[in-house]
């Protein structure tokens, strides 16, 4: 089934979700992407980017080149934004990674955070309840080794608000679209 890959403008095969990790992956080969493919990975204007940076959501990216892990933050903001509001978007990051201008204190990369995020959301109609969901969700995290006691915990937690706030967009384009056919 085709669907466009939460939090960018790539489509592909909802059943490919497992494989976007690689593709996304090799383009930073080269050690980094800039902020116009950034721009366009995400469909967002370069000066949003630059100002969430500004705005201490990510961390400055080094020689104008972004690594994978600000990409999926860039990402994970992008896909939540049209949901919660962008200080509730942070607090949430920060609950599983500290200062978000540290990478030293993140419980979860951020590109595990989201690939694992993806991996569950793809397998959308076991989702549907949440026995499905709770259960790719410890799936998920069945090989996460915590840095610090309590750290599964919370990443399940914010998982778990990512996979709602990803369903409640849904509903809501849904929505839109049905009024639009009126």
């Amino acid at each position: 089934m085709q669907w466009t890959i939460p939090g960018t403008v790539l489509t592909g095969q909802r059943e490919d979700a497992a494989l976007v990790e690689q593709q996304v992956g090799s383009m930073f080969l080269g050690g980094g992407i800039a902020l116009s493919q950034v721009a366009s990975v995400t469909g967002l204007e370069p000066y949003t980017i630059q100002n969430w940076v500004k705005r201490g959501f990510l961390t400055p990216p080094e020689r104008k080149r972004y690594t994978l892990r600000q990409l999926c933050r860039i990402i994970n903001i992008n896909m939540l934004k049209s949901v919660l509001p962008l200080e509730q978007i942070c607090g949430l990051l920060s609950y599983v990674n500290g200062d978000l201008c540290d990478e030293s204190d993140d419980m979860i990369d951020d590109s595990k955070l989201y690939f694992m995020f993806l991996r569950i959301v793809s397998q959308y109609s076991v989702m549907h309840s949440p026995e499905g969901r709770d259960r790719l969700i410890a799936q998920e995290l069945e090989g996460y080794q915590e840095p610090v006691p309590g750290a599964k915990e919370r990443v399940e937690k914010v998982l778990r608000i990512f996979l709602t706030a990803w369903a409640s967009a849904q509903l809501r384009l849904l929505t839109e679209n049905m009024v639009a056919q009126l």
